[in-house]
């Protein structure tokens, strides 16, 4: 596998959720991540109890491919980042086992960086370093 700085894919992967422009997002998608990757949100804990009520073993949230991952954090920008209120930023250094990249981040006030939320991501990489799945735990 290629070698790679992880503090620097953590802080690309972070400032991509926090891009405004959606020609630069688009681009850092398709840098980041392999053509076929994934990324597997787990939902919040009322979802998954829903979810489990209705007899889903399951309730993963997926996106996979360059088109539905944009779509997906265009959207998380649109939501938390544009209306100015929050930015999101990594919280701890990455730490790199084989093709397992790990890292936490949180979602920060933007006047005054206060934590209001955060998560541990857990990203598998393909052997060009480009994330092959990126499963997200809001929470944790």
């Amino acid at each position: 596998m290629i070698d790679i700085d992880v503090r620097d894919l953590a802080g690309r992967y972070v400032a991509m959720w926090n891009e405004p422009d959606p020609k630069a997002r688009r681009k850092a998608v398709r840098e980041l991540w392999a053509e076929g990757g994934a990324h597997i949100l787990q939902p919040p804990q009322e979802m998954r109890e829903a979810a489990a009520g209705l007899g889903f073993a399951s309730s993963a949230l997926e996106a996979h491919g360059h088109d539905a991952i944009e779509w997906r954090v265009a959207r998380a920008y649109e939501e938390f980042v544009a209306p100015g209120e929050y930015t999101f930023r990594a919280r701890d250094a990455a730490v790199r086992l084989r093709d397992v990249v790990t890292f936490s981040w949180e979602m920060v006030t933007v006047g005054g960086g206060e934590a209001v939320g955060g998560g541990l991501e857990f990203l598998r990489l393909d052997e060009e370093g480009r994330i092959a799945a990126d499963y997200q735990f809001p929470g944790a």
